[in-house]
């Protein structure tokens, strides 16, 4: 039976121990066949790559002295491997201990070689991991109860003044309609309909726990809900009041205008240093505090109460 799976002997060795830095010749195949109760010769093992070839498997040949054979395409590139590591160690929304387990299994689709290069550390600025070990539960979850228009119910964790998780509101059941998953700034949010808050609310998925089914009806989205527009105007600038905002700007800021509001904001030129940006944002004092960063180089002009609104924060502050 071995000697009748030959092939697929050689195929796996291939796979598990050539890339096009570490690649095999013929020697080291009849070997491993030895070490598996397979007994051929170099001719037979010549056939079988040509075979494997013939059927579409990437077995790379270079003639030499000693022909030599690695597997050429494994799906995913090494420098892809390395960015799909690296996105997993940036994200917040997943613990330490899911994220080795995770690379592990990327660093699998390599070879063993490329296998010791993907398991590097990334610094990442600012990071800091979810100790919630559900996340891959709770986001499997959610993305089948959006498939299913399905209602669901959970409770929502937050720190206390010990820097201690505790349950928000002493445990309250949130009864809430996912519509979308978002991955933003590393954290991964929920979207949908709060019964709660009456409206579309945005929930941290590695805040939440004891994710269940709920007994009330899903709520389908509005007719005017848009993932792109409700991103642009509450994940950008946190919930508040919607509203239409001129913003003026150096010019130099043009490129910060257009990462955080898209090419399709509308701007005009004010003058010959600056100009005027249009944007729909969700005023909050999130979006103060995005306005101050700049010191002076983005002002608010309209309309007059979000100025006023801004000036009195601004006020309150000093005191």
């Amino acid at each position: 039976m071995a000697n009748k799976n030959r092939p697929l002997y050689i195929l796996k060795y291939l796979w598990d121990n050539t890339d096009e830095e570490h690649p095999a010749i013929i020697t080291d195949i009849l070997a491993h066949l030895e070490r598996n109760g397979i007994h051929t010769n170099r001719k037979t093992v010549a056939s079988d790559l040509t075979d494997l070839q013939d059927s579409g498997f990437d077995i790379v040949f270079t003639k030499s002295r000693q022909n030599k054979y690695f597997i050429g395409n494994r799906t995913l590139e090494l420098a892809e491997l390395k960015m799909i590591v690296d996105a997993i160690q940036a994200a917040k929304f997943i613990s330490e201990n899911k994220s080795m387990a995770l690379i592990e299994k990327v660093s699998a689709l390599g070879s063993p070689h490329q296998s010791e290069q993907l398991k590097r550390r990334l610094y990442v600025e600012g990071k800091a991991k979810t100790t919630n070990e559900t996340v891959n539960y709770t986001v499997d979850f959610l993305q089948a109860a959006i498939n299913s228009k399905s209602a669901v119910e959970f409770q929502y964790l937050e720190y206390n003044a010990e820097k201690e998780n505790e349950l928000k509101h002493n445990g309250y059941w949130y009864r809430f309609s996912p519509y979308d998953l978002v991955w933003n700034n590393d954290c991964y949010y929920v979207l949908g309909w709060s019964e709660k808050h009456s409206k579309i609310v945005k929930f941290r998925v590695d805040r939440i726990c004891h994710v269940k089914e709920s007994v009330i009806a899903f709520n389908p989205p509005p007719e005017s809900y848009d993932i792109t527009e409700y991103f642009e105007q509450v994940f950008m600038m946190f919930e508040g009041k919607e509203c239409t905002v001129h913003l003026l700007c150096d010019n130099g800021l043009m490129k910060t205008i257009i990462d955080r509001f898209g090419e399709d904001v509308e701007t005009r030129p004010f003058d010959d240093t600056s100009f005027i940006a249009v944007v729909e944002v969700s005023v909050s004092p999130t979006f103060y505090s995005w306005v101050f960063t700049f010191g002076g180089k983005i002002k608010i002009t309209e309309p007059t109460e979000i100025k006023e609104e801004y000036k009195k924060m601004l006020e309150e502050a000093l005191k």
